[in-house]
């Protein structure tokens, strides 16, 4: 089965991350890194960060484009993905009950919850676009493969 340009485009991304990210385990760092990569090289993203689980609340840790929520309240795309565990994918987040609208620019938006090296969920990688329907499951599969990076340590110089 041939790769698809989207997913041939991530593993691009991801060899190229990976050389960025050898100097240091820190997560921070490494998440920081791939927000500014993916952002800057995926044209549909219009905001790229993460929010992470702070005393119960959704707290924004770093991202690269327009100014953030600081604070997410319980409901919404990056909250549905941290109950659920799962990645959640929205063509119009008009019709997503309970969104939470940072930006009016935002359209569509995709998130993955974030795991510690126990599997414990401890925030989300949460990706927004300003075009209509920007993500799908090559999205997901590109984007998982990258953040699979996070606790890699063979390759730390």
């Amino acid at each position: 089965m041939e790769t698809s340009r989207k997913l041939a485009k991530y593993d691009r991304l991801y060899d190229q991350i990976k050389q960025y990210i050898q100097t240091t385990e820190d997560i921070w760092a490494r998440l920081a890194t791939m927000e500014a990569v993916l952002h800057h090289k995926m044209q549909s993203f219009f905001w790229t960060g993460v929010y992470v689980l702070i005393d119960g609340d959704l707290i924004v840790r770093s991202y690269q484009g327009p100014v953030a929520c600081q604070k997410l309240r319980n409901g919404g795309v990056c909250w549905a993905a941290i109950n659920s565990g799962d990645t959640v994918i929205v063509d119009n987040v008009e019709e997503f009950p309970g969104h939470i609208a940072c930006n009016a620019a935002s359209k569509s938006e995709i998130v993955i919850p974030l795991r510690d090296p126990e599997g414990r969920i401890f925030g989300c990688l949460d990706v927004d676009s300003d075009q209509l329907g920007a993500f799908d499951r090559e999205d997901e599969a590109g984007l998982k493969k990258i953040l699979s990076l996070l606790y890699q340590s063979d390759s730390v110089k």
